[in-house]
């Protein structure tokens, strides 16, 4: 059921259990309720009729593409799913396929993954940027969709979809005319990685840019409280997290909607940090971070905090950034890298370029080679621009393929020319080690300033933070050796959870059952002390030969409400 907070404003969403009068649909708003919309085309074989399916039991896929902000998503959605018993490994019954718009080739693999599993007779369900922007598109027709404020509902989308029904939920959720940030950040999840947790501080964004889809589906700013923010990196470092990423569309727009700003929830955070982890800043456009640049410097240099920044220029021509309604000039921009270099020494700023937008020219992208020539950016992140329909840049006069093709070329071959880190063999660093290479042979740490060090694959490195000496350096990484006997920092927190294993389930398990020890010596719930209790009393009164009618009758009922009050004890009759 939608919480009070929840508005059904779309129409596949507006289902009843009776056909209510317009009189009644607008002042009997409580009467809406989900209802499942039974596929024709698609008729279950005899082994899944509806009638013999229990939601639950099945196996379920969960694939993510995109964004961290999906990829938090997309582990929200996994573990709702675990814990309702479903299991969730990749031969499975089910595919819930969480998909991303941004690019071309992303929608792309997402859409070939779905040709797959139907193909394979897979019941399939579809989340993510992609169905919430474009739910009409011919390919999903039939198809159940888990809109991107509505994941904390997935166990019901897929409950219906494995009983041969489709179900679509789609509404943004509000709370008296506010759009919120989505669902809560309490739910269970399970992480890719169970060292790292990924939270999504607000959602959507305050800009219009011409080439975007993503603003489609995940809708204009909305921003989570700095207390449950707070609340929640509080949670991750109890479950044994040693780094969070915080993520969004902006972060430097967060809080604008709420009346607070990003610094004010950074400090609130960082007191949260225990020695030994790390916070990661994620994302911010340029007009956003501008007025907060002397208090992000601040923040930034503290030793919990990573000295990295992502910061977007898209192109260094004005004439394109207009064009693309970035509501920034490229000195804008230059400001926020030579502030920050020179406040915060050896940062790590990460940029993105498109190459080839509508109506750039030679002389345009020329400036956007000088302005990497002067701040070798180590992190870049290159784009060819792909039209994506329904923008405004897709309405455009396009730059020549071709052209697109070798600008992009170009400029990743001026990237590859340097090599950042060569400077850096020789340095002792503290790194922090998360994860393993893409090859297994090394653990990856970061150091202070978020780089990239791949250290020897030792069990005990895993969530700790040790001290390396750099001997060699990449395109990407560098390379270091334990230094001996060097302190390793074991952060203050709990053991991290198991790969694969649920987090949050506080919030959805049972409440515990009481327990005691009874006469017979074992430990029991509630109800068994209360029967030995009367079992005793009885006792006493069979033999004072006083038992009668009344006492028979004040135990049983003694026993039934404490049979009635020990099984209601359960978060949903709490409510």
């Amino acid at each position: 059921m939608p919480s009070d907070c929840d508005v059904i404003d779309d129409i596949e969403d507006m289902v009843t259990p009776h056909e209510p009068t317009p009189h009644e649909r607008q002042f009997s708003r409580k009467s809406v309720v989900p209802r499942a919309r039974r596929r024709k085309a698609l008729p279950l074989p005899e082994e899944l009729q509806a009638d013999s399916v229990i939601p639950g039991t099945q196996k379920v896929w969960v694939k993510t593409w995109g964004c961290s902000h999906n990829n938090s998503d997309g582990e929200y959605m996994a573990g709702q799913l675990a814990a309702s018993g479903y299991k969730i490994p990749s031969d499975a019954d089910v595919w819930l396929l969480n998909s991303c718009t941004v690019k071309n080739p992303a929608e792309d693999h997402f859409r070939n993954s779905l040709r797959k599993a139907q193909d394979q007779n897979k019941t399939v369900v579809v989340a993510g940027c992609v169905p919430q922007a474009q739910p009409r598109m011919d390919y999903l027709k039939g198809l159940s969709i888990i809109g991107v404020q509505q994941i904390d509902r997935v166990v019901e989308v897929v409950d219906e979809a494995v009983k041969g029904h489709t179900v679509r939920l789609l509404a943004q959720k509000k709370d008296n005319g506010r759009r919120l940030g989505g669902a809560r950040l309490d739910l269970p999840k399970i992480r890719k990685n169970p060292l790292i947790e990924i939270i999504s501080i607000n959602t959507g964004c305050l800009n219009a840019c011409t080439y975007c889809k993503t603003k489609h589906a995940r809708g204009s700013l909305a921003s989570y409280s700095v207390v449950e923010l707070v609340e929640r990196a509080r949670q991750s470092f109890q479950e044994g997290v040693c780094e969070i990423w915080l993520t969004s569309e902006d972060t430097g727009a967060y809080g604008r909607d709420i009346g607070v700003t990003l610094p004010s929830l950074l400090w609130a955070l960082v007191r949260e940090v225990p020695e030994g982890c790390m916070l990661r800043v994620g994302m911010t456009n340029p007009p956003y971070i501008l007025e907060h640049l002397e208090e992000m410097a601040k923040i930034l240099n503290h030793p919990r905090v990573y000295a990295f920044l992502h910061v977007p220029v898209q192109s260094a021509s004005d004439s394109v950034l207009m064009d693309m309604k970035r509501e920034y000039c490229c000195r804008d921009f230059m400001r926020v890298v030579d502030f920050l270099k020179d406040k915060v020494p050896g940062i790590t700023i990460a940029t993105d370029i498109i190459c080839g937008f509508p109506g750039e020219t030679d002389a345009d992208f020329q400036e956007t080679l000088e302005l990497v020539k002067k701040y070798r950016f180590p992190s870049l992140f290159i784009n060819q621009f792909y039209p994506r329909p329904g923008t405004p840049a897709a309405k455009m006069e396009q730059v020549p393929a071709q052209v697109k093709k070798q600008r992009t070329k170009q400029l990743s071959a001026l990237f590859h020319s340097y090599n950042p880190y060569d400077h850096k063999v020789g340095e002792r660093q503290r790194v922090l080690v998360t994860e393993d290479s893409f090859d297994s042979q090394y653990y990856v740490a970061h150091n202070k300033y978020y780089e990239q060090v791949l250290v020897p694959k030792r069990p005990e490195f895993k969530g700790q933070m040790i001290t390396v000496d750099i001997y060699d350096s990449g395109k990407h990484f560098m390379r270091g050796r334990m230094v001996k006997d060097t302190a390793v920092i074991s952060p203050s927190i709990s053991r991290p959870l198991q790969k694969g294993e649920v987090s949050g389930l506080a919030q959805v398990r049972p409440a515990v059952p009481r327990l005691f020890v009874c006469w017979n010596g074992h430990a029991c719930e509630l109800l068994c002390v209360r029967v030995c209790v009367c079992v005793c009393v009885m006792r006493v009164a069979v033999g004072l030969h006083t038992l009668s009618i009344p006492i028979y009758g004040a135990v049983w009922f003694f026993l039934v409400t404490c049979r009635d009050s020990t099984h209601s004890d359960t978060p949903e009759t709490r409510k």
